[in-house]
């Protein structure tokens, strides 16, 4: 194995929070109002429930072969080229993932808090800051994830706790919305902002305890899914859904309308910008992470430190391609939809073959073996 195996099921579970809390949560309740009207917080509980079955996929197949990424055991589930197009498929997803998330926060910044700055300069500057802690192994990476999941869960739930108090409940109302016939696609929408879990697959590897991965995927999708569910609530709740439809960053404008008790910061949308750069910084880390560290695997290199500098002007370049705010958004909506074909389908095609052809990874080893269950 390339790491010992040193990250614990705390450590497994809070990288997947800090990864899954990222740049969409600013945008979320739009998602969700626009796919349901009042039926938002259903349409964010059932792709919560979409994305944990995904998160379950990855989680069963790295039991199953524990010592070893998606982009290896691919290869001893359904053969070496097949196996390559999808890792292919894989590391191109996440490259542009990366890429729309650093434009997404450069848009924030331009427009909210340095309105005279490039967008240039600081797309590049996010992406310098998650590209070189790369070049560190896996446990510094956990390690990273752990320090700053507390900044970014702990205020993050005490900015929606105190945003109830402006809540009014006959806006949750109908709770299946006005208009379902758009629900699927909002669900779908929705679902593919939980896409960061995906970064299990390469972290399952590193684990103490791999036997134990369900139960940190449990724990992370319940904490990050639970967070973005009180978003929407809240938000939902104070506006209603007519009035969150015309606000491009909903969430952004909860921060404005909540302050601290006794008025000792009337205005907390300072407070939630710095929270949400720190998780945008950890989503990115864990994209561009998952994305050269599966191209090391892909093309059997002993780590992946060549590529931390290497991708970083391509990831750059396809930041810059939308022209503005809104076609951002349009293809960000696309690609995050058909990408739960990667991060969900992909998994299910692997895993229903491995049950059916009865492929197991050896837990001592790297050798395949021909195991029953």
């Amino acid at each position: 194995m390339e790491y010992p195996r040193q990250i614990t099921l705390i450590q497994a579970a809070g990288i997947l929070i800090s990864t899954i809390i990222g740049v969409g949560v600013l945008p979320l309740p739009l998602f969700a109002v626009r796919a349901a009207d009042a039926g938002a917080p259903l349409v964010t509980l059932l792709a919560i429930f979409l994305s944990s079955v995904g998160l379950a996929l990855i989680a069963v197949l790295g039991k199953r072969f524990p010592n070893k990424t998606i982009v290896q055991y691919s290869e001893d589930i359904i053969g070496k080229w097949p196996a390559r197009i999808g890792s292919i498929l894989i590391i191109s997803f996440f490259a542009v993932l990366t890429a729309l998330a650093a434009r997404e926060f450069g848009e924030v910044v331009i427009t909210a808090v340095l309105k005279r700055t490039p967008l240039e300069v600081t797309v590049i500057v996010m992406l310098l800051l998650a590209a070189v802690p790369t070049r560190g192994g896996m446990t510094t990476f956990a390690y990273i994830h752990h320090f700053y999941l507390p900044v970014i869960v702990g205020p993050a739930l005490l900015i929606v706790a105190l945003s109830l108090k402006n809540a009014e409940v006959l806006n949750l109302q109908p709770i299946w919305g006005n208009e379902p016939g758009g629900m699927l696609q909002g669900v779908l929408t929705v679902a593919a902002l939980f896409q960061g879990f995906f970064i299990l697959t390469i972290v399952i590897p590193a684990m103490r305890s791999p036997g134990k991965v369900l139960k940190a995927s449990f724990w992370g999708i319940f904490i990050a899914g639970g967070l973005y569910f009180l978003i929407v609530v809240a938000t939902v709740s104070v506006f209603g859904s007519e009035e969150t439809k015309f606000l491009l960053w909903p969430t952004l404008e909860l921060a404005k309308t909540t302050s601290l008790p006794a008025n000792i910061l009337e205005r907390l949308d300072a407070a939630f910008l710095a929270i949400w750069v720190t998780a945008v910084f950890t989503t990115l880390f864990s994209s561009y992470f998952l994305t050269i560290h599966s191209m090391s695997k892909l093309f059997r290199l002993r780590d992946h430190k060549l590529f931390a500098l290497f991708l970083l002007p391509f990831v750059f370049l396809l930041a810059m391609l939308p022209q503005n705010i809104l076609q951002m958004y349009e293809i960000i909506q696309i690609i995050g939809r058909y990408g739960l074909v990667i991060t969900i389908g992909y998994p299910f095609v692997l895993w229903m073959i491995a049950v059916i052809r009865n492929k197991r990874g050896d837990r001592h080893g790297d050798r395949e073996t021909e195991q029953s269950g």
